[in-house]
This record gives C-alpha cells, structure tokens and sequence, in this order.
C-alpha cells in the first residue's frame, strides 16, 4: 500500500503551534504574592534616570515575561534574630562578649527602596548590612567607657547601642521592635567582681551581727535597770512603810501594846522575896 504524501499545511501548522507553546511557557510566567509578602515587580534590563532599579509594587496573582521581568518578595511579619556572639573592647582594652538579639519588620514605604539598594533576601541582608550595624553601635559604645564604667553603668551602656542602632536601621527601612543583649565581662574582671560582691556580703552579714548583739546588750541593760528600778520602789516604799509606822508609834502605844500580850502572870524573881513592879498607869 502506497504511503500518503504528508501535507505541508499540517506540518507548518503543527510547528507554528509548538513554539507558541515553547514562546508562551518562556515569555510569560504567573506567580501568587501572598498577604504576608510585600511583593516587587521590577525590569531586569532598565534602570531610572537616578540609577535606582524601576520596580513597582505587586500582590495576588501577578503576570510577567521573565526574560524581562521579575518578581521578588519580603516578608512584612516580624522577623527575630539571635546573632552569634562577639566581642568588643572598651577604653582600658578590656575584652566584654555580646550576645544580641533583634526583633524587626520591614518598613512597607522604603520595601523597594531596600529591595533596589541590596537585592538579597532578608536573611542575607541580617547577616551582613545588619549585623555590620550592631556590631559598630557596640564597638563605638563601648569604645567610650572603662571596664568598670561599663559595669556600673550597663543600662545606660545598652540604651546608647539600641538608640544608635535604631537609628540606622530605621533610615534604612527597618523597624526596630526589640533589642537585647546579653553582656559578659572578662573572666579576670568577673572574678573580681564576685570576690567584691563575697566582700560585701561578708562585711554586711558581720555589720548584722554586731546590730544583733548590740540590740541584744541593750535588751539586756533594760532588763536589768528595770530590775534594779523594780527593786528601788520595793526599797523605797518599805523604807517609807516603816517610817509611817516609827512616827506613828509612842510610848502610850508601846504600852497597850504590852498589856495586849500579858498573860496576867506576874514575873518570877529568883534574887529574893521582892517582886518586881511593873506600873500599868499611863
């Protein structure tokens, strides 16, 4: 059986439709920006007369031919870093370690602005521009106090590096919605300090003793003023009894008083007959 001939029709047909396809896949792209992203749609291949890239803002569903523009996205919920540790060095060259953490967003109105300036994700953005930052607010901050300044003064100290810090990262386009830090001193001034703080404690724990004991001595002197006062009023009103009772007494009392306990037995006499008289008148 003899083959047919192909159409020429078809087969240009078929090919015209296989690169619109391929044109259609290729130049033209659809991508979701979410409700938590802030989303920029920007040109590859033109930049402004400023020299800052045009880009605009976008969400929902976005189209866009990808061999001439992109579409890129920040996050506008909080973000929450804990930076690994470093160490800066304060007027008298001591060493102090610093362990900070920063919540922040990105500032909406300045999104493209920092899209145009850095064009990195936020997490690449925090780990270099921003960590830079933090690093010269501690480093200019610290530079400024000795070690001891520093100690004494440590929320002051923290005050200065968070104003300086928001200062620059809200020129920027960040928020700055928490910074902490966690600041650790030397060893050799660490152990200085708690020999210091055992001194303190110690010269405390013995200036409470010595209250004690003086508290304790005068408890003890009242009790024994207010013994011997107890005892002076016991003298003084026995004293006073027995003068109210000498003046009150005289002969005429001495007497009835004699009479009042004779038993009517005259005295015996054993030198002789003669009895001793005893006059009973007044």
């Amino acid at each position: 059986m003899a083959k047919q001939p192909i159409n020429r029709n078809t087969v240009f047909s078929l090919i015209v439709l296989a690169v619109a396809l391929v044109l259609s896949s290729t130049l033209v792209r659809c991508t979701r920006v979410d409700t938590s992203e802030f989303g920029i749609k920007f040109s590859k291949l033109s930049l402004s007369e400023q020299g800052t890239l045009k880009a605009v803002r976008c969400n929902g569903y976005v189209f866009y031919c990808p061999i001439t523009t992109d579409v890129f996205t920040y996050p506008v919920y909080v973000q929450r870093v804990d930076y690994v540790p470093f160490s800066v060095t304060t007027k008298d060259a001591a060493t102090f370690t610093m362990d900070p953490l920063i919540a922040y967003s990105l500032n909406p109105n300045k999104a493209i602005d920092v899209f145009s300036k850095y064009r990195r994700p936020l997490s690449d953005i925090q780990e270099g521009y921003m960590r830079t930052v933090i690093y010269d607010a501690y480093r200019i901050s610290a530079n400024r106090y000795t070690s001891d300044e520093l100690m004494a003064n440590r929320a002051k100290f923290e005050e200065e590096v968070r104003t300086m810090l928001t200062q620059s990262l809200e020129s920027e386009g960040f928020i700055v919605s928490e910074f902490t830090s966690q600041i650790t001193p030397p060893p050799s001034l660490a152990a200085a300090i708690d020999a210091k703080n055992t001194a303190i404690q110690e010269s405390l724990k013995a200036e409470n003793l010595v209250r004690q004991a003086e508290a304790q001595a005068k408890i003890e002197v009242a009790k024994a003023e207010g013994e011997a006062q107890a005892l002076r009023i016991k003298a003084d009103g026995e004293a006073y009894y027995n003068r109210t009772v000498a003046a009150s007494l005289n002969a005429l009392l001495v007497q009835q008083y004699a009479i009042e306990k004779w038993d009517g037995k005259l005295p015996t006499y054993n030198g002789g007959n003669n009895v001793p008289l005893i006059n009973l008148k007044p």
